[in-house]
C-alpha cells in the first residue's frame, strides 16, 4: 500500500472516530481564484465593518504563511444539524449553529485531539489548526478538499450533509494523498437568493454582508439602516433562510454531539419570555454559547428591532 495513502487513509479513520463527519485533504497550494474572489468582495465593501476582513489577505490564501513548509491542509466537517428546534413559532428565532455550546471550543478540542494523534501514531508532523479562528478561507480549503461545493448561498454544501455544517482545517508540513474537489450541484435552482429577506444574495455566489440578517444581528455594533427595519423575518441571533430553502438540506439528519444539543429551557422559551429576559437569565441560559459573542446589550437592541411575519424554520 502507497505509504501517502495509508498515511491519509489513518487520518480519515480517527477523524471519523473522534466524531468528525467527513475529512478530505488538499495541496497547501496558493488559493489564487480565492484570491480575486477576497479582493473583489473586499473592493466592493461587502465586508461592512468587518475591518479584520481586511488584514491578512495573503495568509488567508497561502497557508504556507501560516505554517512555513506547509504541505497539506487537512478539512475536516461536522455536522450540527439539530433534532429539535424552538417551540413558540411566535418567539424570536436564533440560528441553529447557536443553538449548544459554542463550536469554536468543541470543534477545536477534537481536532487538537486529531493533530496529537498524527503525530504520535502517523508520523512526525509540525503545524496548527484553526476553527473560525485566524485568516483561513475555510470554506474554499473545504472545497478543495472535496468536502462540497460553496453555493449560491456562499454556504459550503456537502452532498452528503447539507450545509449545516461546522469547518475546521489542519495546516500540516507532510505530504498526504489529495482529494480532488467535487462539481457545483446547485445547477439553476435560486431558491436561496429568492427566499434572503433582505437582498444580501445580490447575485450567484455573492453575499453583501452589509445586507445580510446574521451581519445585521451579530457583526454589525450600530443600528441597522430602516430598510431593514420590516425584514429581519424575526431573527435574533443569525439567520439560517437561505439554508433553510435548500434542497440540499431536505435530507438533513440530525447531529449527535451532545455538547450541540440545546439546553431545554432554551428552546421553550415563548415570545414574552424573550421579552422579559434579564441580565442573570440571558447569562444562565446562554453560558458556553454563541449568542454570548452579541452580549445582552445586542440581544435586547435586536430584540427591538425584529419585526415582521414569522417564517416556518
Amino acid at each position: 500500500m502507497d505509504e501517502l495513502f495509508r498515511q491519509s487513509s489513518m487520518i480519515k479513520m480517527e477523524a471519523g472516530r473522534l466524531g468528525f463527519d467527513a475529512c478530505g485533504i488538499s495541496p497547501a497550494a496558493c488559493l489564487e481564484d480565492g484570491r480575486d474572489y477576497l479582493k473583489s468582495w473586499l473592493t466592493r465593501g461587502f465586508h461592512g465593518c468587518m475591518s479584520y476582513m481586511e488584514n491578512n489577505a495573503d495568509k488567508r490564501v497561502d497557508p504556507t504563511l501560516l505554517v512555513p513548509g506547509a504541505k497539506s491542509v487537512i478539512s475536516v466537517l461536522i455536522n450540527y444539524f439539530p433534532a429539535t428546534h424552538q417551540h413558540d413559532p411566535e418567539a424570536p428565532v436564533i440560528s441553529k449553529y447557536a443553538y449548544g455550546e459554542d463550536y469554536h471550543r468543541v470543534v477545536r478540542k477534537k481536532m487538537k485531539l486529531l493533530f496529537r494523534f498524527i503525530q504520535e501514531s502517523v508520523t512526525p508532523v509540525t503545524g496548527r489548526y484553526f476553527v473560525d479562528s485566524a485568516p483561513v478561507l475555510e470554506k474554499a480549503w473545504a472545497a478543495r478538499a472535496g468536502l462540497g461545493w460553496i453555493g449560491k448561498n456562499t454556504c459550503l454544501i456537502s452532498k452528503k450533509l447539507g450545509s449545516f455544517v461546522f469547518i475546521g482545517e489542519l495546516v500540516v508540513d507532510i505530504p498526504l494523498r489529495y482529494d480532488k474537489p467535487v462539481p457545483d450541484y446547485c445547477g439553476t435552482c435560486t431558491r436561496c437568493i429568492d427566499a434572503c429577506p433582505t437582498g444580501a444574495l445580490v447575485a450567484p455566489y455573492q453575499l453583501d454582508a452589509r445586507r445580510c440578517i446574521s451581519y445585521l444581528t451579530i457583526e454589525n455594533k450600530g443600528e441597522p439602516g430602516q430598510e431593514f427595519q420590516g425584514s429581519m423575518m424575526n431573527r435574533v441571533f443569525g439567520c439560517d433562510i437561505c439554508q433553510d430553502v435548500c434542497p440540499w438540506n431536505r435530507k438533513a439528519v440530525s447531529h449527535n454531539v451532545k455538547e450541540f444539543n440545546p439546553k431545554l429551557r432554551l428552546m421553550a422559551m415563548t415570545h414574552n419570555d424573550w421579552y422579559r429576559l434579564d441580565e442573570q437569565q440571558y447569562e444562565e441560559i446562554f453560558a458556553r454559547s454563541a449568542v454570548k459573542r452579541t452580549g445582552f446589550d445586542g440581544l435586547r437592541r435586536n430584540l427591538s428591532i425584529i419585526s415582521g411575519p414569522v417564517v416556518k424554520r
